[in-house]
């Protein structure tokens, strides 16, 4: 919060009349304000007192997300320019000279951010791209002018945690981060306050270093609590520039002429989805030839119409480069009014669509395709429980029953490919009204999904072939072949279950599809399709073509999902250009052209490394918010008894799960008693060595439930009526240092109580795991 000046400490209130202050008044005095001002300037100000400050929270929140003033605790209004004081970043370097941007910058009116020319001083290390620094500006005729007086320390993503008071009443940050164990001491409180959410970052280098409250989040046990810690965790862009949306409202502006798109209004096209979608991006039709194979089409948002290359609301996509999904909300890719309006293919509404149509010979295989700029009506949103159930109860509308008549001709040929077949269980989080847990269980997989999944596929494939076919630039979704190590690996853990894998032989999807078709035991196949899944590379995107071995598919490509992945938005501007479907200059103020822009062209490796990495963060903040909403659920049950399954060994101990709830839960090797245990890694299991004990991945054993943190999404367990230690508590303050004693005084230093490298004492360890 900044502090106000003697000069603005003396200024009398301003006389808008008593009561809550309206939007307009507040950003009046935010302009009129010599230096930034924050919520208790601006309380000051109105004569608030009370429950009027509360009101006043709220409001300043909303005006944030609305993009009046900049969202931090100091709210100060970003129309008057670059603040004389500020944190800049460094853009770029031209000549040698740094030129940086605000930080923090959201303009009310179309433009960017400004640019300062950095003036060095030659008793400062010299700048560089990405760091950042307090300066002085300063707006001259010829631009704005920056003087660093003090460069910053990189910001550090994942500092969140809950503000606490020790006994001497100084503040302490514990962590919300499952890896992070220790709490930090703050250094600057600002205005947060004792149990509240904040972000924090170091104030030095040090990992011991104080931290200072940069942002309040609020009450961390609220309602939606847990997906904004993943959003600031992870770094998630969530709110979008003032350019991205004024650009968007542009784009809905756009016509749709059948003049210069193929009209199939009339071809009953539906689109199945899950019952609580809220953007659409896909759907489907088929009509059998009469020859037993199919005619099909598979129409998509054609999001490339509306999102333009070389435009803001391009950059923020590109930026995001995804959708990210939690269960109580969508961190969109791109704005709303896009995403789940004018792209979203909503039934009994005019759509624009990328059309794929497609033959399916009697044998599942696709024949032909070509690509078309659509116009679309939709006859029916439908769900996918719903659609299986019309077609169980044997009374669908025809359309339906169109639809699986050619998925059972992909199907065969999907089975004659044989690719990796993996069910593995998914956790699917469901929340009441008030967003609050109602229930977490196993997501149900139907037909309706397979349906609707190899649909897609054969679109995909025809993307990649059709681009290929005219030697255009192809965003590829490869899938590599599991390496040398990682088969090794999983040679030498199946050879501990009895089972064997050759490695002389060619590895493919089927491979593995026999191994487990021959396990009869449930249990057992779940355990051997972990370590089949743990053995394969993770997938990613590259203009350089090198298969999809999980699918067994040589060319594959991303092409369903426009609205939610930046990658198939480039593969329809590959499309665009590849096969004429340009359409004429847009009358509204947008960018021209739908195709490939010259930077998507010679930058596609960067670009789907960068859409990569993007991937796999929201991979990681979708897995940590259902960790912690599991953890939340389990909360109230700390101390009972579960049945579990171990799922992972390591030497500090073992992981097990639920069983029908998931939530993997660390079982540390200090809480299975004074014996020692050896580390296995080969069978993955820990072995005692006095009782011949065994822990080992895929066994199921009773467990005791010693922790659940909501904050954190971590469990710990520990072994019913064990004599070891018990759970250590995360977040606890690490102990001060003591100096040891100078030579010649005090005790003379003893060895560990404990042996050799802090090992517990072997006793025998008796009834718990399983002998072997």
């Amino acid at each position: 919060m900044a502090r106000m000046t003697k000069q603005n400490k003396n200024r009398q209130p301003p006389q808008r009349g008593a009561g809550m202050p309206s939007k307009e008044q507040i950003l009046e005095f935010l302009q009129s304000s010599p230096t930034p001002a924050g919520k208790r300037e601006i309380a000051k100000a109105f004569g608030l007192k009370g429950q009027e400050k509360i009101l006043l929270k709220q409001r300043l929140k909303d005006m944030a997300e609305e993009g009046l003033i900049d969202g931090r605790r100091t709210a100060y209004h970003r129309m008057g320019g670059v603040p004389k004081v500020t944190v800049l970043k460094v853009v770029a370097i031209d000549d040698g000279e740094p030129i940086a941007e605000p930080e923090n910058w959201a303009p009310d009116a179309p433009g960017k951010p400004p640019k300062l020319t950095v003036k060095e001083t030659k008793k400062r290390a010299a700048l560089k791209r990405g760091d950042r620094f307090l300066a002085r500006t300063e707006e001259t005729a010829n631009g704005w002018i920056a003087h660093p007086m003090k460069k910053l320390p990189a910001r550090t993503e994942g500092m969140m945690g809950v503000v606490e008071f020790d006994g001497a009443g100084k503040p302490w940050l514990a962590p919300v981060d499952k890896r992070v164990r220790d709490s930090a001491p703050i250094g600057e409180l600002g205005e947060a306050k004792e149990g509240e959410l904040v972000l924090a970052e170091r104030m030095g280098k040090s990992v011991r270093s104080p931290v200072k409250v940069v942002e309040v989040v609020g009450d961390p046990l609220a309602p939606k609590s847990f997906s904004l810690i993943a959003i600031a965790k992870h770094g998630i862009p969530h709110i979008f520039p003032h350019e991205a949306m004024a650009e968007a409202e542009r784009a809905t502006e756009l016509g749709l002429s059948p003049d210069h798109r193929e009209d199939l209004r009339a071809v009953p096209i539906v689109a199945i989805d899950p019952a609580d979608a809220r953007d659409h991006d896909d759907a489907i039709w088929a009509e059998s030839d009469g020859q037993g194979g199919y005619n099909a089409i598979v129409a998509i948002a054609d999001v490339s119409y509306y999102v333009r290359p070389g435009g803001a609301l391009d950059r923020e996509a590109r930026k995001r480069g995804n959708s990210v999904y939690f269960p109580d909300r969508v961190v969109p890719m791109l704005p709303e009014v896009l995403s789940a309006d004018v792209c979203s293919l909503r039934e009994d509404v005019d759509r624009a669509a990328m059309a794929c149509h497609m033959h399916i010979d009697a044998q599942g295989q696709i024949k032909s395709w070509r690509f078309t700029r659509a116009i679309v009506r939709i006859v029916r949103n439908i769900a996918y429980e719903d659609a299986q159930a019309a077609i169980d109860a044997g009374d669908a509308p025809e359309y339906l029953k169109n639809l699986w008549g050619a998925w059972k001709l992909l199907l065969a040929a999907r089975e004659a490919r044989d690719p990796l077949e993996l069910e593995l269980p998914e956790r699917q989080v469901k929340l009441n009204d008030a967003g609050k847990i109602e229930e977490i269980a196993v997501r149900e997989r139907l037909d309706a999904h397979r349906v609707v999944e190899d649909f897609m596929i054969a679109a995909n494939v025809a993307a990649a072939k059709a681009l290929e076919a005219k030697k255009a630039p192809v965003v590829y979704r490869i899938h590599e072949q599991p390496n040398r190590e990682k088969m090794i690996a999983l040679r030498d853990y199946l050879a501990t279950q009895g089972r064997k894998l050759a490695l002389g032989q060619v590895i493919t999807p089927g491979l593995f599809n026999r191994m487990l078709k021959d396990i009869a035991d449930p249990a057992e196949k779940v355990l051997i399709m972990e370590a089949v899944l743990r053995s394969q590379t993770q997938a990613y995107y590259g203009p350089q073509n090198a298969g999809h071995f999980g699918l067994a598919l040589g060319s594959y490509a991303h092409f369903t999902s426009p609205i939610r992945r930046y990658s198939d938005l480039l593969v329809h501007r590959a499309l665009v250009d590849a096969y004429g479907l340009e359409q004429p200059k847009p009358k509204v103020n947008l960018p021209e052209g739908s195709g490939l822009s010259d930077r998507d062209k010679t930058a596609l490796s960067q670009i789907t490394d960068a859409i990569s990495q993007t991937e796999r963060r929201a991979m990681e903040a979708e897995r940590d918010t259902i960790d912690r909403y599991v953890a939340a659920w389990l909360s109230g049950r700390v101390g009972e008894t579960f049945d579990t399954r171990i799922t992972g060994v390591q030497g500090f101990g073992f992981f097990a799960t639920i069983d029908k709830l998931g939530g993997d839960g660390l079982v540390p090797v200090s809480t299975l008693g004074r014996e020692y245990f050896r580390y296995d890694e080969a069978a993955q299991k820990l072995v005692g060595e006095d009782s011949g004990t065994e822990y080992a991945v895929g066994d199921r054993l009773k467990l005791k439930l010693a922790e659940a943190n909501a904050l954190t999404g971590a469990l710990k367990f520990e072994v019913p009526d064990s004599d070891g230690a018990p759970v250590e508590q995360r977040g606890a303050r690490p102990a001060p240092r003591k100096k040891p004693p100078q030579k010649g005084k005090g005790a003379p230093r003893q060895k560990h109580a404990q042996g050799q490298r802090g090992r517990p004492s072997n006793i025998r360890h008796q009834g718990r795991g399983k002998k072997r």
